[in-house]
């Protein structure tokens, strides 16, 4: 597959700078090398959710370990001899990579799970962005609506430049490069120019899947378990389901990342909170089984998992992988960060939405290479917010109850609705999470999820 093109200057584009950084370039890195390894259970559960990078690592690992294990004599420890540690390349450096879930029914699995034909169609279903810390200790995780109004800048496809556009919707972004350049890669390449235009972030990798990809993979780990907080009945997908704790195969599961109508307020905001639920649930699942000693579920899992990816071309290296993968051997899943980037209502249209200032403080953080954790602003509620983390907070729950009778997320400062466990913004009312461990304690009675 192609690589993803060089963007042009922007100095020719009318499009503002939204990343406000002092250059007028949209920020990329060159493509340093990313990915992931199997064994390290986080990447696993991200390439589950609509991006599965780390079955691509485990399939270059296994054919790298099977053909060195062919040759290999083993090596006899001596005394005083320092073992030799496998070296991460880009040790000291975070990774970012855009993941993206195309949303096309092309095929018979896509077009059962998506609903209709729509055949030839290409258009982005889910977009986020992932970045693994410089000392791999925690990974963000972002997601960006769909129907967030942005700016597009010009980017370069697969049959020339494809001209700016102003205010247009996020998820056309992708659909309309696939339109010009007739390939995913010019489709994954423009989306991925336009989020490092918007965040001033370096990107330039990227992993596309589709409903099919994301359907064998959960099966492949033998489905995953979810705390549904509401009634479940959407006449789109076909999804029905009851309150309460469900184990969903991979048919099901790829609905309810689907999931809009026939739950909640029917927003593509909470379509985000949902898939970000199913990220955390995919790694407990994930990290329940031990795939390294059970060969069999490895093989099937990464095989499955090679076929459902489309790619940037730099993230094809055994080495790196195998020293990302060891430089990560220590990650905590409870320092994964998700949420869905700050947004407020459009004014023009009441049906979509546009960034709000905290997406500046977001990528900020990012930019400096943080823990998207709590964050930091001078309104009111973002006082009250700060002062009100500073709680006790309930181990059961994970959540902090004010004098009140207000659940607080610590993590977020957003405020949870006790009925169905989500995190609103206190600035903007928005929604911007799922207080899981809350859900698994007080909607179905389990233990919390880690």
């Amino acid at each position: 597959m192609a690589s993803p093109a060089r963007r042009p200057s922007r100095a020719k584009d009318s499009v503002p700078n939204l990343a406000h950084t002092s250059s007028n370039e949209p920020l990329h890195s060159n493509g340093f090398v990313n990915t992931h390894h199997v064994r390290t259970g986080i990447v696993l559960a991200i390439t589950a959710v609509l991006a599965f990078v780390a079955t691509f690592a485990g399939a270059s690992y296994l054919d790298f370990f099977n053909t060195v294990k062919s040759t290999g004599v083993k090596t006899i420890a001596q005394k005083g001899q320092k073992s030799t540690e496998i070296v991460d390349p880009n040790s000291g450096q975070p990774i970012n990579i855009v993941l993206m879930g195309q949303d096309t029914r092309d095929g018979s699995t896509n077009s059962s799970i998506g609903g209709g034909t729509m055949a030839g169609e290409h258009n982005a279903d889910t977009t986020m962005i992932v970045q693994i810390s410089a000392d791999r200790s925690f990974v963000n995780l972002v997601s960006i609506p769909r129907d967030s109004m942005v700016n597009a800048p010009s980017c370069e496809t697969t049959k020339g430049t494809m001209a700016s556009r102003g205010t247009v919707m996020f998820n056309s972004i992708f659909s309309a490069a696939y339109t010009y350049g007739g390939d995913i890669s010019s489709a994954a390449s423009c989306t991925t120019a336009a989020l490092a235009s918007l965040t001033g972030l370096d990107l330039s990798l990227f992993v596309v899947a589709d409903f099919q990809g994301l359907k064998k993979m959960i099966d492949a780990i033998g489905g995953v378990s979810l705390c549904i907080p509401q009634d479940v009945n959407d006449n789109y997908t076909g999804l029905k389901l009851t309150k309460g704790l469900h184990h969903l195969n991979g048919t099901t599961a790829t609905q309810y990342a689907r999931l809009r109508h026939g739950i909640g307020d029917g927003s593509d905001i909470m379509r985000t909170v949902r898939q970000q639920y199913l990220i955390k649930a995919l790694i407990a699942q994930v990290l329940s089984k031990n795939f390294l000693t059970n060969s069999d579920q490895l093989y099937q899992l990464v095989h499955t998992g090679v076929s459902a990816l489309q790619m940037s071309e730099q993230l094809a290296n055994v080495n790196t992988l195998m020293g990302l993968a060891y430089s990560m051997r220590n990650f905590s899943t409870s320092n994964l960060y998700a949420r869905t980037v700050p947004t407020e209502a459009y004014p023009v249209d009441a049906n979509r939405v546009q960034w709000a200032s905290g997406a500046t403080t977001l990528w900020t953080k990012m930019k400096a290479n943080k823990p998207i954790a709590l964050q930091t602003s001078t309104t009111k509620s973002s006082k009250k917010k700060s002062s009100s983390t500073k709680g006790k907070v309930n181990s059961k729950t994970g959540l902090i109850t004010e004098s009140d009778g207000t659940l607080r997320d610590p993590k977020t400062g957003g405020t949870v609705d006790p009925e169905t466990g989500v995190i609103k913004d206190p600035d903007t009312g928005y929604s911007m999470g799922y207080a899981d461990q809350y859900l698994a304690a007080t909607v179905c009675a389990v233990s919390a999820q880690k």
